[in-house]
């Protein structure tokens, strides 16, 4: 593994999707409709030019704002302020996505899949979640530079920086484990907001192209800059030999993830069948017939373990 390659390293981090799993009903909300992501992914881009980076997207925000073609349309005004992937147009969104191929930086994201166990894994804490990301994120990459300036995207809440600064040392302490020696690199942990640092609206083009490949199969966006691309890791999606690790070796497709599901566990599916049972058994029992009550249990008990198995890889 490489080390002190680069004096200086610049990274810049977001998340695409959300981190609601329930609603304050304790409703699943996880894939529906008007519900929220079936993902969530962070990611960042590295680089060692960010005055270069942001000069190149300055430029391309003023033209756009001078353009007559352009100027009138209703999204210039977010554009304005930020390019957004989700909110720019279409024609917008061409010329950053041009932009970015040819500028210089490289892109890692790791997914996470919003599955029930992932909610019980982290206790419910949303929070939780989204820091163990950045601690994937960063595994086997602070021993790069002698010094890290990490800048992620927040939300104006300064109550974060303790546990952000925690979630990038937690990688340290993995990558030190894997080198098995200390790493004498530095890091520097400066949120951001998407607005006041252009460099963060190009990791959100970056998830953006990975979200609706895993959301809608559309690749051509994650195609226009895979060279850009240097790991993605879909890190619920079990496969042996590393298969959900995806590299120049190992290409990313759509095509080889495992189907998105909506975090149903066999779990749950047990205790569905398992009341209706208890319903069953209390009409029949209300009639007093032994064996339709003996028939129906049996009904339910495989039903129950058809489930399980069926659904066994949610748990």
């Amino acid at each position: 593994m490489q080390e002190n390659i680069f004096s200086s390293n610049y990274f810049f981090v977001d998340e695409s999707g959300d981190t609601t799993f329930y609603n304050r009903k304790g409703e699943w909300l996880v894939g529906r409709e008007n519900g929220s992501s079936k993902i969530l992914l962070m990611g960042f881009i590295r680089t060692t030019e960010p005055e270069y980076l942001r000069k190149k997207l300055l430029d391309l925000q003023n033209e756009i704002l001078n353009d007559d073609y352009l100027k009138d349309i209703p999204s210039i005004k977010k554009t304005a302020t930020a390019f957004h992937a989700k909110d720019d147009c279409p024609e917008v969104r061409y010329k950053v996505f041009n932009l970015l191929r040819d500028l210089p930086f490289s892109c890692n994201i790791v997914v996470c899949r919003k599955t029930q166990k992932v909610f019980n894994k982290h206790n419910g804490n949303t929070q939780e979640i989204y820091d163990s990301l950045i601690t994937h994120l960063f595994k086997n990459i602070l021993q790069l530079s002698s010094n890290n300036y990490i800048y992620i995207a927040t939300r104006g809440n300064k109550q974060r920086q303790i546990p952000l600064e925690e979630a990038i040392h937690n990688s340290l302490i993995y990558t030190e484990a894997s080198l098995k020696h200390e790493i004498k690199s530095k890091q520097k942990v400066l949120p951001q907001t998407p607005s006041g640092e252009m460099c963060l609206q190009i990791v959100d083009y970056c998830n953006w192209a990975i979200h609706r490949a895993f959301i809608f199969g559309e690749m051509r966006y994650y195609n226009f800059l895979k060279e850009k691309y240097g790991l993605i890791v879909d890190l619920n999606d079990f496969k042996p030999n590393w298969g959900n690790f995806y590299s120049k070796k190992n290409p990313f497709d759509v095509n080889k993830i495992s189907p998105l599901r909506l975090g149903i566990t066999a779990h749950s599916m047990e205790l569905t069948f398992a009341h209706k049972g208890l319903i069953i058994y209390s009409i029949c029992n209300i009639f007093n017939n032994y064996t339709i009550i003996m028939l129906i249990c049996q009904f339910v008990n495989l039903s129950i373990y058809f489930f399980k198995v069926k659904f066994k890889y949610f748990l």
